[in-house]
């Protein structure tokens, strides 16, 4: 089997490359990425001899582009993961959203459509979504499949946009598709300019933790090697036109996952217990803000099988631990373009 992964060199996409490396030893990978600023080649360093794998470098925008990958190779599925992914950042450029979400999900169904030419036979276009576009809940409750798309955000109308054109292609042209709507993802490699990593980074350096209003913004937490080991059971036997939601079950307040981080960052640096938490720092809120994200995740689990490994206290432990092993990662990818954009999103806060 020859599998094209979109975004493979980024953060979920590179444990997703891994992950099935190392499960199918008979499988073709090919991974396409752009390497903008979230696509990092050493995320893959570990797997970048392997016999079975090769990395293409292009822009899902470019339909030419796509058109002549998909004719010179026999792909037999697609796990579509690039994407432009974070909601400050679409807030400040909604059009590169558009472009990437929107416009490069449907050249690249349209190039497998072309590609696979009605020979559905063991084909599968397999796009990864966010249960952002879902909205927001109150206190209680959860999202399902069937929950009303409400996005609100560039960054969430754009992915619900990509699931609608999705469905589309299934709908009007027998594309065998399946999309899968995960929660918050944590872990190894995660560019740090998400939640965890930045502020595993500043309390390395002693910077303010820039915490968004009263911190009281539920997320439910999901460890990104789960999320590949999801992607996998999907890809292989979720049902054609189906979507399925990816939950880690492990619902946090804002500020009391950044407590729990900052209590395990002083115990891990030896520092004083309340050194990290000093460095707490409330800022304005974010530009229409969801106030809680829950996912239910039971259909996952009872049509396929699948659950968390881990609990997020034993996940968040094995992240801080890589971040902090992997210094020289982290100081390699904080420094230039990111350093002055963290600037334009945090300065003056």
């Amino acid at each position: 089997m020859h599998i094209l992964i979109t975004g493979g060199a980024g953060f979920i996409g590179s444990h997703v490359v891994r992950h099935l490396l190392n499960t199918y030893p008979s499988y073709t990978i090919t991974n396409l990425d752009k390497l903008t600023y979230a696509g990092n080649l050493a995320n893959l360093k570990d797997v970048d001899g392997s016999p079975n794998y090769r990395f293409v470098k292009g822009d899902i925008t470019d339909a030419a582009f796509l058109a002549k990958l998909f004719a010179e190779n026999r792909f037999d599925g697609v796990i579509h993961l690039a994407a432009e992914s974070h909601v400050d950042r679409s807030i400040a450029s909604p059009v590169e959203f558009v472009l990437a979400n929107v416009l490069g999900t449907v050249n690249l169904l349209n190039a497998a459509r072309v590609s696979w030419d009605g020979d559905f036979e063991g084909k599968r276009f397999y796009h990864v979504s966010t249960d952002e576009v879902y909205g927001t809940l109150g206190r209680e409750g959860m999202f399902t499949e069937t929950t009303p798309y409400d996005p609100h955000s560039p960054y969430s109308a754009s992915k619900a946009s990509s699931d609608h054109f999705v469905r589309a292609f299934s709908d009007t042209y027998g594309l065998p598709v399946v999309i899968s709507n995960c929660s918050n993802n944590y872990g190894s490699c995660q560019f740090p300019e998400k939640l965890i990593p930045l502020f595993i980074n500043n309390i390395r350096h002693g910077k303010p933790l820039p915490v968004y209003g009263k911190g009281e913004n539920v997320r439910d937490w999901l460890w990104v090697v789960d999320h590949a080991r999801a992607i996998d059971v999907i890809y292989h036997q979720g049902k054609s036109g189906e979507t399925y939601n990816i939950g880690g079950h492990n619902e946090w307040t804002n500020i009391d996952l950044i407590k729990l981080l900052c209590g395990i960052m002083d115990r891990k640096l030896v520092r004083e217990p309340g050194t990290s938490a000093s460095l707490i720092t409330y800022v304005t809120d974010r530009a229409g803000h969801d106030l809680r994200y829950a996912i239910d995740a039971s259909k996952l689990q009872r049509d396929l099988g699948w659950v968390p490994s881990l609990t997020f206290e034993e996940g968040l432990e094995q992240t801080v631990d890589w971040y902090l092993s992997n210094q020289e990662w982290l100081d390699e990818v904080t420094s230039g373009a990111y350093q002055r954009y963290y600037e334009e999103m945090y300065a003056g806060r």
